[in-house]
């Protein structure tokens, strides 16, 4: 009994003198994405500010597939001492938990909100040889073609898909999905003229747009976004009430202790003051919201999503 007592008093002042330490080598950021997306660009935006913050490297690492599920499952892997957090997204952090009906996790309790980054406007773009130079001609042309216009998404039950049918739906017209395995290859199949339209998120297709390889129709946010503001909203298009988005934001293992998990979430914060301007200019609007607030806000977005994706049968198992 003596020793475990005095083995025990001896490690709670080293365990102390880590967090007092912290953090004293690499910390790793894991993206549950693909390099080369949307979140992956906000994520090295996001890890360069934190560095700075930290006083420690940031290292990302991709862990792609299952539309987030791999990368999560990665982090919650991991020992829970504050050199391993993870960047998520709308997907990750809600869709998944209405799309998989086996998860190996419980995304509410196995994540802490740190700091939400920022949100991502989402973009109508259809092909240039699509004959419709604005969104009443896309809703006008998908009306008169019922069920022909195709359009791209990054996977069924993604903020692109349900995005897409909710306009169609929205709009009393109809459409056919093409689902792929990431946003990379269905912009790619939109650019190729393979597919018709897309709404995806403007952080990795605002180059196409300013080179006309796309055409923009509108943002689905309520205001124009910095980024593209000849670009009208969804509303300004003829289409009132219609809004989606998608997000990102910095979320750790919840059994990390609170102490790592505040200087984390002060990193975050710190990283969207730092890196405003490149963050609007990748399309994102920047937040910066801590952890009590960005709590708040996933409580809503699961609240809004979920009851979505169950009417719209989407299922990821």
């Amino acid at each position: 009994m003596f020793r475990r007592t005095l083995l025990a008093g001896l490690a709670l002042p080293a365990f102390a003198r880590a967090q007092a330490d912290y953090p004293s080598r690499p910390v790793r950021m894991i993206v549950p994405f693909a390099a080369g997306g949307s979140a992956d660009v906000v994520a090295r935006i996001t890890a360069l500010g934190m560095q700075e913050a930290l006083g420690q490297p940031v290292v990302v690492e991709n862990r792609g597939g299952s539309g987030g599920v791999i990368g999560s499952e990665a982090a919650l892997a991991a020992a829970p001492d504050g050199y391993t957090f993870v960047f998520h997204t709308l997907s990750s952090a809600v869709l998944n938990a209405g799309l998989y009906r086996n998860l190996s996790f419980d995304v509410r309790r196995a994540f802490a909100p740190l700091a939400l980054i920022g949100t991502l406007p989402n973009i109508i773009m259809v092909n240039p040889r699509v004959p419709a130079g604005s969104l009443p001609e896309l809703i006008a042309l998908m009306k008169s073609r019922p069920g022909r216009i195709t359009y791209a998404s990054s996977g069924a039950g993604t903020i692109t898909h349900l995005s897409a049918q909710l306009l169609a739906t929205m709009a009393g017209a109809e459409a056919t999905h093409v689902p792929y395995r990431g946003s990379g290859p269905a912009f790619a199949d939109l650019l190729a003229g393979t597919v018709d339209m897309m709404v995806d998120t403007m952080a990795s297709v605002i180059p196409a747009v300013r080179s006309g390889q796309v055409r923009a129709l509108a943002v689905t946010t309520l205001e124009r976004s910095p980024a593209l503001p000849e670009v009208p909203t969804a509303q300004e298009a003829g289409l009132p009430g219609y809004e989606t988005y998608n997000w990102h934001a910095v979320f750790a293992p919840a059994a990390m202790p609170a102490p790592l998990r505040a200087r984390l979430e002060a990193a975050g914060i710190a990283a969207v003051r730092s890196g405003a301007a490149r963050l609007t200019a990748a399309g994102v609007e920047p937040r910066g919201d801590g952890a009590a607030a960005l709590a708040a806000f996933w409580d809503k977005q699961f609240a809004l999503w979920i009851p979505i994706i169950r009417a719209s049968g989407a299922t990821a198992d």
